[in-house]
């Protein structure tokens, strides 16, 4: 069974973070995004975990489950069937020194239950103030959170978020470290997964060996409601539950369909690369470069530079003299040791898309994906297609020709040949896709284009 995982998001109660980010809100534009699985967000904030316990249920385990009556996995009491999962999850900030540098790391967790969440809050609670933001800051090193959470539960699943954002990651080129094991320590092996974040893919976290062990998760960080999916995992799973989701990350179980494992079946299917019943088919990824940090740069002095031109300059800004924010393509090529374009043999592939309503707003010609215009265009599309993803990753397009105007069917297969043009992000300043050029724009206003 396909399931769609956004493993990480926030609440209204995180800062910056919209309002409207309610449970139930949250539920419905998963209908809409096409998400199954989806994170909470901040249980370690009071008031959310409050409405997690109220307005959530734990969901039955299917019939091939195996965890002892408990999947782990809840739905809106509210809603009509469990179309839609929640897992328990947060983000924690960890600010701390370590080898004589202050370190920033941010670190997503996933709770196998209630009970283990709750466990967990109230240690927490004792000694820091998680009841000021939805992401609490914690004074505490990455192996004591690794510690703390393994002695609740070994079920507890931990890994590092936006693997390479400069100021709040395990990799960051400001706070960061070099190695796993040198942020994690002893508990380096306790790590099973990582996330690329926005301003990296795969392709780029494949360049280092040392993280071939690891599972890559791609997930969208949501601080409002389009943001959700914006990337994502795919996964195949037997059982859906909260045990299986461990198991395939844990094990970095790549799924392979069957009709391709055949034809090796003298080899097990974990020999051949995969397993032909559960695990990652692939993950949704943003284009890496729309990401605020993916070049280097200043944004106060509006300049910025391809990891070459960084290294002529030494990481000096041209303008100001001062150094410059390094970005992740630079931070990779610091840490990579293997070229570009380097493939591992067991590897789930990856898809680059771009939202619906940003494909809808471009080729309507309209500045805000959250106009009014826009958003009528969205929901009928919806309507015929049946979710985002669905139209966005599966539906012959032929079958909407005659009744969706042709430049939205256009920029949809355009994102997914890849044929954008690109301006990459930097020093906190989101990087611009464009689907068409200002005449094909112009064009397009005309309803010409097309005839």
């Amino acid at each position: 069974m396909r399931q769609i995982l956004d493993l990480h998001i926030h609440s209204k109660y995180s800062r910056s973070c919209s309002p409207e980010l309610t449970l139930e809100n949250i539920e419905a534009a998963c209908r809409i995004k096409g998400v199954d699985i989806i994170a909470t967000g901040d249980f370690t904030f009071p008031e959310w975990f409050s409405d997690i316990k109220n307005k959530l249920e734990e969901i039955p385990p299917t019939p091939l489950y195996q965890g002892g009556g408990k999947s782990g996995l809840y739905k809106l009491k509210s809603a009509k069937d469990d179309k839609v999962k929640f897992l328990l999850s947060t983000e924690v900030a960890l600010i701390y020194k370590d080898a004589g540098k202050a370190r920033r790391i941010h670190l997503v967790i996933h709770a196998s239950s209630l009970a283990a969440a709750e466990e967990l809050n109230k240690y927490l609670d004792k000694d820091y103030n998680i009841r000021s933001d939805g992401r609490p800051i914690l004074g505490m090193s990455a192996p004591e959170l690794m510690k703390l959470c393994l002695g609740i539960d070994e079920k507890f699943l931990i890994y590092p978020a936006h693997i390479w954002t400069p100021w709040f990651a395990v990799f960051g080129s400001k706070s960061g470290f070099d190695r796993l094991e040198d942020c994690f320590h002893e508990y380096a092996k306790d790590v099973y997964a990582l996330e690329t974040g926005l301003s990296s893919d795969p392709e780029m976290n494949w360049r280092l060996s040392a993280l071939g062990r690891l599972a890559i998760l791609s997930n969208s960080d949501a601080h409002s409601l389009p943001n959700i999916a914006r990337e994502a995992n795919v996964f195949e799973m037997a059982a859906v539950s909260y045990n299986e989701i461990y198991e395939i990350i844990k094990n970095k179980i790549i799924y392979h369909d069957s009709k391709e494992v055949d034809s090796r079946r003298s080899l097990s299917a974990e020999v051949a690369g995969g397993n032909d019943k559960k695990g990652i088919k692939y993950t949704i990824e943003f284009y890496p470069e729309e990401g605020m940090y993916h070049y280097s740069g200043h944004r106060i002095c509006g300049v910025s530079f391809t990891p070459g031109e960084t290294k002529k300059l030494k990481g000096i800004c041209p303008v100001c003299k001062k150094p410059l924010t390094i970005g992740v393509m630079d931070r990779v090529e610091e840490l990579a040791d293997r070229a570009e374009g380097f493939k591992p043999a067991k590897a789930a592939p990856f898809k680059k898309l771009v939202e619906l309503d940003k494909i809808i707003a471009e080729a309507l010609d309209v500045k805000s994906r959250h106009s009014a215009k826009v958003q009528i265009a969205y929901h009928d599309l919806i309507k015929r297609g049946g979710n985002e993803l669905n139209i966005l990753l599966d539906i012959n397009l032929e079958d909407l020709e005659k009744i969706v105007d042709p430049a939205i069917i256009e920029g949809i297969k355009r994102v997914r040949e890849g044929k954008l043009i690109i301006k990459p992000g930097f020093d906190g300043q989101y990087g611009e896709i464009k689907i068409f050029d200002e005449k094909e724009k112009l064009k397009n206003k005309q309803s010409s284009l097309f005839e």
